[in-house]
């Protein structure tokens, strides 16, 4: 069943139908949640917005694409239970990045590979807000500007000025050789 089958279904009260998309989205979701800052909290924020999602489909356009409008949800859950508990949870990453060529088991290879996603994800906690969400979405969730545009609430060029923004202080801090 495709999205906009289980939209339909949903909206004719299929809970069934609603189901489908939320095993289709839930681990990027929860992805989402956590890279944007909700730490231990992910789950809750993931199960709030389907929530919302759901009471609110009515409202979804149907020309547009279901992933970015819930990840926008997602993201609009996650700060408001930053905004909500006064400080800035520490991300709860998986990195994506490329492993560097050395053995599993090569103990030296493990440290350097370890070392340098230490340095990248703390240089990420450190980025202003705005520009650590566009990061986010562009390269460890893999959205494109558009989706990460509708995501985030912001216009397209917005998205790409914060984007090279963060990759310009994250370059500054962390060093060309990790981000190549």
């Amino acid at each position: 069943m495709d999205d906009d089958e289980a939209i339909t279904r949903s909206l004719a009260g299929d809970l069934d139908a609603y189901e489908v998309l939320v095993t289709r989205y839930s681990a990027v979701a929860h992805r989402t949640a956590g890279l944007l800052g909700a730490g231990e909290e992910a789950q809750d924020v993931v199960q709030e917005a389907f929530v919302k999602a759901f009471r609110h489909l009515g409202g979804f356009r149907r020309d547009s694409a279901f992933k970015p409008w819930l990840l926008r949800i997602v993201a609009n859950e996650t700060h408001n239970l930053s905004r909500s508990r006064g400080r800035r949870a520490d991300l709860a990453m998986r990195l994506g990045l490329e492993r560097e060529p050395y053995e599993p088991e090569d103990p030296e290879g493990v440290a350097v590979a370890a070392d340098g996603r230490s340095r990248l994800l703390e240089a990420v906690r450190r980025l202003p807000d705005r520009e650590r969400e566009a990061v986010v979405c562009r390269y460890f969730l893999q959205l494109s500007e558009a989706e990460t545009a509708e995501v985030l609430g912001v216009r397209l060029g917005t998205v790409k000025s914060r984007t090279f923004r963060g990759l310009r202080r994250l370059r500054e801090e962390v060093g060309r050789e990790l981000l190549r």
